[in-house]
């Protein structure tokens, strides 16, 4: 069965592809084993943001002394917390069967895809060819090989939505955003919580303050965390307990252990070989500027060709393809590195790093600002946090920036939109910003700035 081109994986780059490709008056395949929708709308963003929210919500109301008002004993009904997250992938999860399922000129069948050869895939029963062919079959867990841990029964990030009642003690083993995140969400449910991390500080990829801040912040409300920890070994105990023994820290004993140390590609059962398509030494395919592999007409978008984790790169890689359809313009390495991480306070970051500026080698320049000097943040009785901007001190052009506080997660897209625009920062530094808000504060920080 021949087809113009043929989509493998529904993450949350191939299906607007799809709607784009059919627009064009194509005959497309759409490929997908499981949902729709990939991992965020799945078991990432849609259910654990929800999440984020619940646990916000009455983190707000055991507050309520500090903003005038009594919300009485606060309960959790851990049921209908879990009930909502799942309510919410579900709602997006239907609203795209809907929409894919009658989408004239789309053939989406649901079936594991492998190739056969460069141009042919198999799809259950059915072989299917084309000269284009597009791979977004996104990334699982990754799980370490430590001793014990194959005979307890971990979770996963996408096994704890399954969760029907509320951990007593949850161990979190990986310091990183998924990990922080629902260390703050289980801790704010009511569960003990303490965080595994083998590194020097959570959120490796970050700046030290950032980090320390962010680890204050959850320790302020109950968190334990325990840097340059290693478990050594897993067991389970009587009574279901999961014990963790950890160099340095003893046994770790916990209810329930929540293991997110990473991701790895779903490459491996692809057939990649047989297609001869090119993989690095983590199994992530090989692109180019413009996402096309060693193989002329077939493309990776999304996590698995490496170039971004996040539902933004892969929808923006999406784009990029829409863009090259007729003639390849658009590259992926001009787009500016950026995410949140959706902690209280969250984090928005875009671009580069301080200790990245600082190994560049180039001369640059610091904006800071403690969010408790913020009249909004203030209002808000949410001062916790920093604002950080970075500038190239020759060209004047911003290279990054980290604002972790209230609205963090929305003010950094000024920024984000500064360095697209390739805008000089005192452009930012002489424009009127409303008040009272945290943005107006961007052109104050830019009047005083520091050598990094």
């Amino acid at each position: 069965m021949r087809f113009d081109a043929i989509l493998i994986g529904a993450g949350q780059a191939n299906p607007p592809l799809a709607r784009f490709l059919v627009g064009r008056g194509l005959n497309v395949a759409l490929i997908e084993e499981n949902h729709l929708g990939g991992s965020c709308v799945n078991y990432g963003c849609t259910p654990s943001k929800t999440l984020v929210e619940s646990a916000h919500a009455i983190h707000t109301a055991r507050r309520g002394d500090e903003y005038g008002f009594s919300a009485g004993d606060v309960q959790v009904d851990f049921t209908r917390v879990m009930r909502r997250a799942n309510d919410a992938a579900q709602a997006s999860r239907s609203s795209m069967d809907k929409r894919y399922s009658s989408l004239e000129g789309l053939t989406l069948i649901r079936a594991h895809a492998e190739f056969e050869a460069p141009k042919r895939v198999r799809a259950g029963d059915q072989v299917l060819e084309s000269e284009r062919i597009y791979i977004d079959v996104g990334a699982r867990p990754n799980i370490p090989d430590i001793p014990g841990l194959s005979d307890i029964p971990y979770l996963t990030h996408i096994s704890l939505l399954e969760l029907t009642e509320l951990p007593r003690h949850l161990i979190v083993m990986g310091g990183g955003y998924i990990g922080i995140e629902y260390a703050q969400v289980f801790r704010r449910l009511g569960s003990e919580v303490t965080v595994i991390q083998s590194g020097g500080q959570i959120l490796s990829r970050e700046d030290k303050d950032i980090a320390r801040a962010i680890q204050r912040a959850l320790e302020a409300e109950g968190v334990r965390v325990l840097l340059n920890a290693k478990v050594s070994r897993f067991e389970q105990r009587s009574g279901a307990d999961v014990v963790a023994r950890v160099n340095g820290h003893g046994e770790i004993v916990g209810s329930h252990l929540l293991s997110v140390t990473g991701v790895k590609p779903n490459t491996d059962r692809l057939g990649v070989e047989r297609a001869g398509l090119q993989l690095d030494e983590k199994g992530y395919l090989q692109v180019d500027e413009f996402l096309e592999t060693n193989i002329p007409g077939v493309y990776a978008l999304g996590d698995v060709n490496g170039r971004g984790a996040f539902t933004h790169t892969s929808y923006q890689e999406y784009q990029i393809i829409a863009a090259n359809f007729d003639k390849p313009e658009r590259k992926v390495s001009e787009r500016i590195p950026a995410y949140n991480v959706y902690t209280d306070p969250p984090l928005g970051r875009a671009g580069m790093s301080e200790h990245e500026v600082k190994a560049s080698g180039r001369r640059a320049l610091k904006a800071t600002l403690k969010l408790a000097s913020i009249q909004r943040a203030r209002e808000a009785g949410q001062t916790e946090g920093v604002m950080k901007i970075l500038i190239d001190a020759e060209t004047e052009r911003i290279l990054g920036a980290a604002f972790l506080g209230l609205h963090g997660d929305e003010v950094i897209h000024t920024i984000i939109t500064a360095m697209a625009a390739d805008m000089p920062y005192t452009l930012l530094r002489d424009t009127m910003f409303i008040h009272p808000t945290v943005s107006e504060y961007i052109p104050t920080m830019l009047e005083s700035l520091e050598e990094i």
